[in-house]
């Protein structure tokens, strides 16, 4: 969470965390593992989690790719990597150094402390905070309230506005006697969900009782950042990736994309890795939060996408681009999309959004085409196509079983947009110059066509949940999904040539060219014309991370923003009316 005045050269960081002290005994912190483990190592061997490919498998594929790449950049190969960093490590034990040796001594949160409640750095410094009677809860988790650690939102607004009641008293000195004078601009996720931002602006305004708000989705407020105003927005977080395409000052809503992958699955992922290879540090536990700190700074200096710095050290962040080693199923057990009554009441106009499900956009609809029944437009024959093949799915009516690396580019295609009656619809370009698909089973051409910017879903798509499907993409052709649901081949050539790339991974050595070959690859065959793909760099001495707040607190001083702002009295009167008048894209 970051948090700071719109005058401020840069944010507040808060770890978004609560420590509460607890009487009855404290349950263990269990960290759900997103990444596949070795099977000798994993606890669980019943066959309901049981993978059809092992953890070797997956990893012999993904170097594989691995290794295609540096052959294709004539760089050496180290053979049998792996059992030779094993040997080496094996010789070595770690060292125990004295704490008044340490020069990275950590400031412990003292166990003999009073208080009940601690937050941000403070609740993660304890050391052991089971035995000091602490429960470890984060309010929000994958851009929504985290119903996996709480039972209510009213709990998880108490514990939220603690945190940013105390972050402004202690780090930008606001007593809450003077909330009334600030306005807020909130920056909320661009495929958001109606209650989260309800519940939050109500807590802003009503419960905390500020001045004024106004709500932008974090890829507007990136542009504003970068002082761009047309741009394919990548942004990878923690837990989430999204990507959005912004065409003047506006998300497109249909470009929208999110991934169940992010930053921290790249730090489980290379915990995984050492451990294959036997890391000196034993009892490394990721369950621990000085642990999981341990291993964040060990990517920020070891991993890379460079393929010029792989040698022996195979610590590349190609999960992004492979990631048949997530396990996506595990990830969103026991999250869910809290339903509010009075969002429903008021919002009647949004038929796409469902409980537990994010909202279907065009870009998840086109990048689970391949798990559709095949369709057969009524008044077509088997003679007669509008792209000139076979515009239907070969093989079985029954949607395939989802694989990761087969939900793709979907190659050589364009976009079927689902209408009401269910039929597919195409144009008419002719695929004679494209080449054959080679990732995906469909026989498409071409481009998303422009014009198409509503996705309405068949009935054959509501046995699929098309945007937990949609989130098992590769990065890179998420990407070229989502500039395909902005419209013609032209739409797509502007969005690949204005890449623009955010959050904390976004600092890994080689993340630009490693982005930019990858849908250069893709967008070149496919696309007519298609010029060099280009990743748009930061603002100079801008850290990514916080290039959306930049922009948050560049628009709050801006006087065309004047009539964005929602008052208590407006929301008082009209609720989240008040917000749909002021903001146009809810």
């Amino acid at each position: 969470m970051l948090i700071g005045r719109a005058s401020d050269v840069s944010p507040t960081p808060v770890p978004n965390v609560v420590a509460q002290k607890c009487k009855d005994p404290v349950p263990e912190f269990v960290r759900v593992e997103g990444i596949t483990r070795p099977r000798k190592q994993s606890c669980d061997t019943s066959e309901e989690f049981a993978e059809k490919d092992s953890f070797d498998d997956k990893i012999s594929a993904i170097s594989v790719s691995l290794r295609d790449r540096m052959k294709f950049y004539k760089l050496r190969v180290t053979q049998n990597a792996t059992a030779i960093a094993s040997t080496f490590n094996e010789q070595f034990k770690p060292e125990i150094i004295a704490e008044y040796n340490d020069p990275l001594r950590v400031e412990w949160t003292e166990k003999a402390s009073c208080e009940d409640v601690y937050f941000g750095e403070k609740a993660l410094r304890l050391a052991d905070p089971q035995k000091a009677g602490y429960t470890l809860r984060y309010p929000i988790y994958a851009a929504n309230f985290n119903l996996r650690d709480y039972h209510s939102v009213q709990v998880i607004l108490s514990d939220l506005e603690l945190i940013i009641r105390a972050t402004l008293k202690e780090k930008l000195h606001v007593d809450p006697k003077d909330y009334k004078d600030f306005s807020v601009v909130l920056v909320i996720p661009d495929n958001y969900d109606r209650t989260y931002v309800r519940e939050f602006v109500n807590m802003l305004l009503v419960t905390m009782g500020f001045r004024q708000i106004c709500a932008q989705q974090e890829s507007l407020a990136a542009t504003y950042g970068a002082g761009i105003s047309n741009a394919c927005v990548v942004n990878i977080g923690a837990t989430t990736t999204t990507v959005a395409c912004v065409d003047e000052g506006m998300v497109l809503a249909d470009t929208r994309m999110s991934l169940n992958i992010g930053g921290d699955d790249i730090t489980e992922f290379l915990y995984v890795l050492l451990k294959r290879i036997n890391l000196p540090y034993r009892d490394l536990d990721l369950n621990r939060a000085y642990d999981w700190k341990v291993m964040e700074d060990l990517k920020s200096r070891l991993c890379t996408l460079s393929e010029a710095d792989v040698a022996l050290n195979l610590y590349d962040f190609v999960c992004l681009f492979e990631p048949r080693v997530i396990e996506f199923d595990k990830k969103r057990s026991g999250l869910g999309y809290p339903s509010s009554k009075n969002v429903t009441e008021e919002i009647v106009d949004h038929q796409t959004e469902r409980v537990f499900r994010l909202p279907q956009t065009n870009a998840m609809v086109i990048s689970t085409q391949h798990l559709m029944p095949a369709t057969i437009p009524p008044d077509s024959s088997p003679n007669q196509n509008q792209v000139g093949g076979n515009t239907s799915l070969p093989g079985t009516n029954t949607p395939a079983e989802p694989d990761p690396q087969a939900m793709a580019v979907d190659e050589p295609e364009t976009v079927p947009m689902i209408s009401t009656d269910g039929t597919d619809v195409v144009d008419g370009q002719d695929d004679s110059k494209l080449p054959p698909s080679s990732r995906t089973p469909t026989t498409e051409t071409g481009a998303n066509t422009a014009g198409s910017n509503q996705v309405q879903t068949s009935p054959a798509s509501e046995s699929i949940d098309i945007a937990f499907e949609a989130s098992k993409l590769p990065l890179d052709v998420a990407i070229f999904n989502s500039a395909r649901a902005a419209g013609g081949d032209e739409k797509i050539r502007k969005y690949l040539q204005a890449v623009l790339v955010i959050g904390g991974v976004a600092h890994t050595p080689g993340m630009g060219h490693a982005l930019e070959s990858r849908l250069q690859a893709i967008a070149t065959p496919l696309v007519p014309n298609m010029e060099k793909v280009q990743i748009i760099p930061p603002p100079k001495e801008v850290d990514p991370v916080v290039l959306a707040w930049k922009g948050a607190a560049v628009l709050g001083r801006m006087d065309g923003i004047s009539d964005l702002w929602v008052t208590q009295s407006d929301w008082d009167i009209l609720g989240m009316r008040a917000l749909k008048e002021r903001c146009f894209y809810l």
